[in-house]
Parts: C-alpha cells; sequence; structure tokens
C-alpha cells in the first residue's frame, strides 16, 4: 500500500533534485585581455546551467567560501509562500556568511521555461555568479532542437573596485 502511494506522489509531484554549490573566487581571463578574480562554483567559471523538470523541487546547498555575504536568486520564478527562498540579500533573506551553508528549496510547481540563478548580494552577478536554469516542460510539445545562448556583461574589474569607480564624484561615466 505505502509503495504505491509513494510510486503516486512521485508521479504527481516530481523529483527532488540535489545539488551543491561551494562557492569560490577563481581567478579567469573571459575577455582575452586582463585576468582577473571572479566568483564561480566548483572551482569553475562559467557555471554549469541547471535543468529539472517541471514539477521538480531543486534543493541548492550553497557553501559560501568567500571573504564576503552572498545569496542566491532564482531570477523569474515565482515563490509562492517562500519567500525566504527567494535569495535577495538583505530583503527576503540574511545574506549567506563567509564560512556558512544554506540549502535553497525551489520548487518549479507549474512553471517552465528558462530562468536564471543569480547572486543577488552586491555586485557578485557582474562577476559571474550566474547561470541559466531551465524548467523543462513536463510533457513537451514537439519541436527540433532547443537551444540556450547566455549573454553578460564583462568588465575588466571586479565589482567591488567597479562600484567605487561609478560613484567616485569625478567619473565621466554617462
Amino acid at each position: 500500500m505505502y509503495a504505491v502511494l509513494a510510486l503516486l506522489v512521485h508521479l504527481c509531484v516530481g523529483e527532488y533534485v540535489r545539488l551543491t554549490w561551494n562557492i569560490t573566487y577563481v581567478q579567469v581571463n573571459r575577455d582575452g585581455h586582463v585576468d582577473r578574480l571572479a566568483i564561480g562554483v566548483n572551482n569553475k567559471l562559467p557555471i554549469a546551467p541547471v535543468y529539472i523538470t517541471q514539477g521538480d523541487t531543486l534543493f541548492l546547498t550553497v557553501h559560501n567560501m568567500l571573504d564576503v555575504p552572498t545569496a542566491i536568486h532564482a531570477h523569474g520564478l515565482v515563490q509562492t509562500n517562500m519567500p525566504y527562498m527567494d535569495g535577495s540579500s538583505m530583503i527576503t533573506q540574511c545574506g549567506i556568511p563567509p564560512n556558512s551553508s544554506f540549502t535553497y528549496e525551489i520548487r518549479s510547481n507549474s512553471q517552465s521555461g528558462t530562468f536564471f540563478l543569480h547572486s543577488h548580494h552586491m555586485g557578485q552577478l557582474a562577476d559571474g555568479l550566474r547561470t541559466p536554469f531551465i524548467i523543462r516542460e513536463k510533457y513537451p510539445l514537439g519541436y527540433d532542437e532547443d537551444v540556450l545562448v547566455a549573454l553578460e556583461d564583462w568588465y575588466a574589474t571586479d565589482s567591488r573596485d567597479k562600484l567605487v569607480e561609478l560613484l567616485a564624484p569625478d567619473t565621466n561615466t554617462p
């Protein structure tokens, strides 16, 4: 009886997908001109896209190995009754302190499509802490090919230096 009930719940609710991100600094040369410190996951940048299926729940365990707080936001995803999982640092949650961990529970529910996971703490998104987040349809319509193209802004300096530059009173930045 319990096995049948477990099977029915599995078919209706979806899978539990578990990922672990060790967020660290990485040395990169993404533009072919300047080596700089950026933020990666599991010592890699770019960060691999995350794929789940409609109805699945993503448990994303984040180990913050930076020297500053961080937080992860599922951009565009509706977090019904789960605002504390939204990852907006100092708005819906405190940042994850250095050398600490937090597990996000991201429920796709009936949503599907292309979203992205990114830091919502200071300028960490501009330092590379972002990746596509794809929620595949549970019962997809037919199509020939699915192509993912991720575009980004990239600066020669890290976000902390860029912020100082942009806020300087003598800057001629528009």
